[in-house]
């Protein structure tokens, strides 16, 4: 009765093989130029605060507007979530 714990390698079913590139996808690390990393949380204010001056004018439709409040602070979070950790020191461990 000896048994091998290496055996034989399980195979991945049509779902876990797609759910396991897109993970290797989503995990995957991005290389920006740096112009384009430093105005990356500036481009989330600017395009939340925009979408939030644009409820504004919004007159009749009305089916549109929470969608646009709820980008709007979606996007200015971020962008201050982002700024937040780039500017904070290394030493403060508080965040």
């Amino acid at each position: 009765m000896l048994s091998s714990t290496a055996g034989k390698r399980a195979t991945l079913t049509d779902t876990q093989q797609v759910s396991h590139a897109t993970g290797a996808l989503a995990t995957r690390k991005v290389w920006l130029p740096k112009f384009v990393y430093d105005g990356l949380p500036w481009f989330y204010l600017a395009a939340g605060i925009a979408a939030f001056l644009t409820t504004l004018y919004i007159s009749e439709w009305f089916w549109v507007l929470p969608h646009y409040l709820l980008f709007s602070a979606a996007c200015i979070h971020f962008g201050v979530v982002v700024l937040h950790r780039r500017r904070r020191r290394p030493d403060d461990e508080s965040c």
